[in-house]
């Protein structure tokens, strides 16, 4: 994939839809799952520098052993964790795993925004 690439993991299609056409609309290229299996293989295959993961992504496995595998599939990527508000010890642990940001799922334009300047800040640090 190219530098200006990012995947977006959620389970929710419409919460997808939405962010992927605000992403395609900026310029970048952007990829989307709704499994944890496409998420690896992507990571894998196509390097992908940013991944923008949904906190409920996968209820089969926990968020901390999910980020761990992620990680362990290429440490250099720039995990960007969206979600509802999650219990402090959680995002302690989730912290503890390398995650590049934490984000609050967007409401607004503005949260859109300050989305999208943690995805540049990740693709110039790369």
């Amino acid at each position: 994939m190219e530098k200006n690439s990012i995947l977006i993991a959620d389970k929710d299609t419409d919460y997808l839809r939405e962010i992927s056409e605000y992403f395609k609309g900026a310029g970048y290229a952007v990829a989307t799952t709704d499994s944890a299996v496409n998420v690896m293989c992507d990571i894998l295959k196509k390097h992908v520098p940013v991944l923008l993961l949904g906190g409920d992504f996968d209820k089969k496995i926990g968020l901390p052993h999910l980020l761990q595998l992620i990680k362990k599939c290429n440490r250099h990527l720039a995990v960007i964790m969206v979600s509802d508000e999650e219990s402090l010890p959680m995002m302690r642990t989730i912290r503890q795993e390398g995650i590049f940001y934490h984000a609050l799922r967007p409401e607004t334009e503005d949260d859109l925004e300050e989305i999208k300047q943690a995805v540049d800040c990740a693709i110039k640090a790369k």
